[in-house]
């Protein structure tokens, strides 16, 4: 009898430390696909002075808009900046790159520029790897939110301090479609 007993524990702690196991291994995938968001942000913050720089000259009634993106790259970039801080300020570089991007038909000889060719090309494959970061991430997120929720992980994973994480969401910015006039803001 206490044999058996013995051996229900011994299972019943088999199954507690698979289960943490597993959920680690969740949560850190979670953790990494954000980290790939984050490097794709970095890289756009990156490509941020030299956009300004190549179009500062030619869109003069835009210094504003130009402005606040030379603003909102350097609180992004800053030490200590919190992620959910970044990702909210990268939605806001995002709106206004979009809509500069689109403002850049307006000027015939800036459209026309190798370098703003370039810089737009660079941009829209930074955008398209963020977005591909961002699909991966939310794939993460609702395997570890699945992973937490299901039985019988879910009966433990509360105890071992799991708990669900969210999924991520453009903002209304990136929801917009930039419109040409309101870049003057």
């Amino acid at each position: 009898m206490l044999g058996v007993v013995a051996l229900v524990l011994v299972l019943a702690l088999l199954l507690v430390v698979s289960l943490y196991n597993r959920l680690i291994r969740l949560r850190n995938g979670t953790d990494n696909a954000f980290a790939t968001i984050d490097v794709q942000l970095k890289q756009r913050c990156d490509l941020i002075p030299k956009v300004v720089d190549a179009v500062r000259g030619y869109m003069t009634h835009e210094r504003g808009v130009l402005e606040r993106l030379t603003e909102l790259r350097a609180q992004a970039t800053a030490a200590g900046t919190p992620a959910a801080d970044r990702v909210a300020l990268d939605a806001q570089m995002g709106g206004l790159l979009k809509g500069l991007v689109a403002r850049v038909e307006a000027y015939p000889d800036l459209k026309a520029s190798d370098t703003v060719l370039m810089l737009q090309r660079s941009l829209n494959e930074v955008e398209a790897q963020i977005a591909a970061a961002r699909r991966t991430y939310n794939a993460a997120v609702t395997a570890y939110n699945t992973g937490i929720e299901t039985v019988p992980a879910n009966l433990v994973a509360g105890t071992l301090g799991f708990a669900r994480r969210p999924l991520f969401e453009a903002g209304a910015d990136e929801r917009a479609v930039p419109e040409i006039g309101s870049l003057t803001r």
